[in-house]
């Protein structure tokens, strides 16, 4: 096949000593940025830009493939060791993950991630290697009704399916969606709910909303509760990070089925990894409810983390065959991705693969060397990573709301988004106590602009006429599965209750 045989000329120019130190240099930076509590992979990617100015294309390239999926690795590091994702689409991991490291499984919970954002990347990558043509054209097929119809299947999929009760679910969505509405109305260029501050003219930033809800939130929620809870035993951060067989055949249909989940989205502009993240995770819960498995949802599970973690890397892979085939970025890390790309006179589209064709396939194969060399490294470095816990709780959770503070400050330097930071903290300790779930409100936040946007672009193009959002074959197949999604959800509840009555 014609596109091995350009792949295997991308591996001889990448395949050098001095390129691999390259990779090997992205990936320990990219996942060293993207630990930090508040900057994540966009801004390893951005924060680390000027630095492959100074190399020429080929080398600085590949060191973007290990800097692109080392932030992604170190966006979910943060998120299990300290309940504090660095970007968005490591939230769905968080949940199942941070329980694990709480209950002595860190180094476990990372190296499933690892391998999990292995198999996810490596299968994107294949796919885009040779069937590009073929996804970038089920990519075209989606227009306003359907972005908004994926955005009203992930709001409900997520609050009504994967939340314990209906009621706290969408009660979560609203607060989201209230967040969500903050700043200047784009269309009429209105200022909503601002307050007449212009500093929120702009919104309120997700990196605020995540770090709020979650770290600030559990810091609140471990101090109310520090002298009611027993104290934890130490938790195991010693040896190496092995999965066992059993471990492994656990995680690996779940890892299968995040990659199903991701592939297909990263080649749609929906915002990035939320959604397939976020909708992977909820097939595992659901899954576990049906196996009744005891780990979901108290001591971790192993599939819960897995399956969102895959998802994730499998929609940075396709990603990036957007960028490349469509010139079109579908995350804020692809955008920064192309900044690069412009900045060494190529531009992504239809031509890109004639008129700079080593150049691509050199990155195409980095990508693979990238993904080899960051599982290599962080196997055994996710022991040492996991030793963060064994930091004595009150220096461990000061540590997080200091660099929760500064992370959310060296964004924006406002003043402003701190005050925010302590009043979405306290949100997110309220909606603790009460049993009100979280991962609704981040949804809400992260695809409430984009859902907005895309009904009044339907809209318009109908003249006001609202059967343009079912009126093609995607958007009445999304509405008809998540139909049966809440039904069957509804008799699972019905069905919980009248067991717990019994």
């Amino acid at each position: 096949m014609e596109q091995l045989e350009l792949l295997m000329g991308g591996f001889a120019s990448a395949l050098t000593p001095i390129n691999l130190l390259w990779v090997l240099i992205g990936a320990i930076l990219g996942t060293a940025v993207g630990v930090l509590p508040g900057l994540g992979s966009a801004m390893a990617v951005a924060l680390l830009l000027p630095v492959t100015f100074s190399l020429e294309p080929t080398a600085a390239f590949i060191m973007f493939a290990g800097i692109y999926f080392g932030g992604l690795f170190g966006d979910s590091t943060s998120g299990i060791l300290l309940n504090t994702p660095g970007h968005s689409s490591a939230i769905a991991s968080t949940f199942e993950g941070h329980r694990m490291a709480k209950n002595g499984h860190a180094a476990k919970a990372l190296a499933t991630c690892a391998i999990g954002a292995f198999i996810g990347g490596l299968i994107a990558t294949t796919l885009v290697v040779f069937f590009a043509p073929t996804l970038v054209k089920m990519a075209t097929v989606f227009g306003p009704a359907e972005y908004f119809a994926l955005a009203v299947f992930a709001f409900l999929a997520i609050s009504a399916v994967v939340s314990e009760s209906v009621i706290r679910g969408i009660a979560a969505l609203g607060i989201g969606l209230a967040l969500a509405l903050v700043g200047i109305d784009g269309p009429s260029g209105t200022a909503r709910f601002t307050l007449g501050m212009p500093q929120l003219f702009d919104g309120i930033s997700v990196i605020v909303i995540t770090v709020g809800l979650l770290a600030l939130g559990e810091v609140f929620h471990i101090a109310s509760r520090i002298h009611r809870d027993p104290v934890a035993t130490q938790i195991e951060t010693k040896g190496r990070a092995r999965l066992t067989l059993a471990d492994f055949k656990k995680a690996l249909p779940a890892w299968l089925r995040g990659t199903a989940f991701g592939a297909p989205f990263g080649l749609i502009p929906a915002g990035g990894a939320e959604v397939p993240t976020f909708l992977a995770y909820g097939t595992e819960k659901q899954l576990a409810r049906r196996r009744n498995d005891p780990e979901f949802g108290t001591t971790g599970s192993i599939r819960g983390l897995a399956a969102p973690e895959a998802a994730a890397n499998a929609t940075a892979g396709t990603a990036m065959g957007a960028l490349l085939a469509l010139g079109l970025p579908t995350s804020a890390t692809a955008a920064i991705m192309l900044a690069a790309f412009q900045q060494y006179g190529m531009q992504p589209g239809p031509l890109l693969f004639e008129r700079s064709g080593d150049l691509v396939w050199a990155l195409l194969a980095s990508l693979f060397i990238g993904l080899v060399i960051l599982v290599m490294i962080n196997i055994p470095f996710a022991s040492v990573w996991a030793r963060l816990l064994s930091i004595p709780k009150h220096y461990l959770y000061a540590g997080i709301t200091v660099f929760s503070m500064l992370g959310v400050y060296a964004v924006s330097s406002a003043v402003l988004d701190l005050w925010l930071l302590i009043a979405i903290g306290l949100t997110g300790f309220l909606m603790r106590r009460y049993n009100i779930p979280l991962a609704p409100v981040l949804i809400a936040v992260i695809l409430g602009p984009m859902a907005e946007t895309e009904l009044r672009r339907a809209l318009a193009v109908s003249e006001g006429n609202l059967g343009i959002l079912v009126d093609s074959p995607i958007t009445v197949t999304l509405y008809l599965v998540l139909a049966g999604a809440l039904a069957l959800s509804a008799v699972q509840h019905l069905r919980h209750r009248a067991s717990r009555k019994a």
